[in-house]
């Protein structure tokens, strides 16, 4: 089943049919170990409504309510080559292969709210950054508990040239107004989603392809539940949260993002989250 935020309220899919969620709160209404089966008791109460279907076509929000978003890096191999050509000329590149093989994670505090939009909405390059790129993530949606209860769609966007000049510029790269997009819903399952999912990612440019990439979940190093449970050792979180778990799609060095580019990231079951660079 598939969770949506909209302008109007919250709003259900399951098996083609919208339905309408009285509560409004999406914090509390998210927030739940048992989301997965109150929504299954929801869908056999509540008729289903052509309302409710057009809410989600006509006004889209980003999946999160007062959630913090965290990420964590280079759990992909390809990740980890790509922040060492990344930084090598600032004598960091050691730092990534380390974390890759370490049994402690790469995990950092990405964004609010605020600065997070949902597909259709407007993601930003940093003006002084030279070298900008998004990262498609599978992204988790987590409980206060801690436990695991939907999937969404991610982009970590990511100033390359900044985090390259010294690792220790991180938060400078990573975090910034319209620096973060998730959508375009919470997909959730009781199960998870099988190793073969595929993440797909195509930049367009005045209307043509200019990048086009895809990898599997599998090629994750790391668990995803070993991820949340790092995370939790000493951070509460009383609505929840949601947790980026990198990427294993870096473009080449010789591209970066422009003004204008449309950034659409694919991950079925879930769906695609489309953006428009500022």
């Amino acid at each position: 089943m598939k969770l949506y935020k909209t302008g109007r309220g919250i709003v259900v899919e399951a098996d083609a049919s919208f339905y309408a969620v009285e509560d409004s709160d999406w914090d509390g209404f998210v927030n739940d170990d048992s989301l997965y089966a109150k929504l299954q008791a929801l869908v056999r109460t509540v008729a289903a409504s052509p309302e409710a279907k057009e809410q989600v076509l006509a006004d889209p929000r980003a999946p999160m309510g007062s959630q913090e978003i965290w990420a964590c890096g280079v759990t992909y191999n390809r990740s980890m080559v790509g922040r060492q050509e990344e930084s090598k000329t600032a004598g960091g590149s050691d730092f990534y292969a380390r974390v890759y093989e370490a049994e402690r994670p790469e995990i950092f505090f990405k964004a609010t709210a605020y600065r997070t939009v949902g597909t259709g909405g407007t993601v930003r390059i940093r003006k002084d950054s030279t070298w900008n790129v998004p990262e498609p993530e599978l992204t988790l949606a987590v409980t206060a508990s801690g436990k695991i209860v939907g999937y969404t769609v991610g982009n970590d966007m990511s100033s390359r040239s900044i985090e390259g000049e010294n690792p220790l510029y991180l938060p400078q790269a990573k975090t910034y107004d319209g620096c973060a997009a998730v959508g375009p819903c919470l997909y959730v399952t009781e199960e998870p989603l099988p190793p073969e999912t595929m993440i797909h990612m195509e930049i367009h440019r005045a209307g043509e392809g200019v990048f086009n990439g895809e990898v599997a979940i599998h090629q994750m190093r790391r668990k995803r539940e070993d991820l949340v449970t790092y995370l939790y050792r000493e951070c509460s979180f009383p609505q929840g949260c949601l947790v980026m778990t990198g990427t294993g799609i870096v473009p080449s060095s010789d591209f970066t993002l422009q003004s204008g580019d449309v950034i659409r990231i694919t991950i079925a079951p879930i769906g695609t989250l489309t953006n428009t660079v500022e």
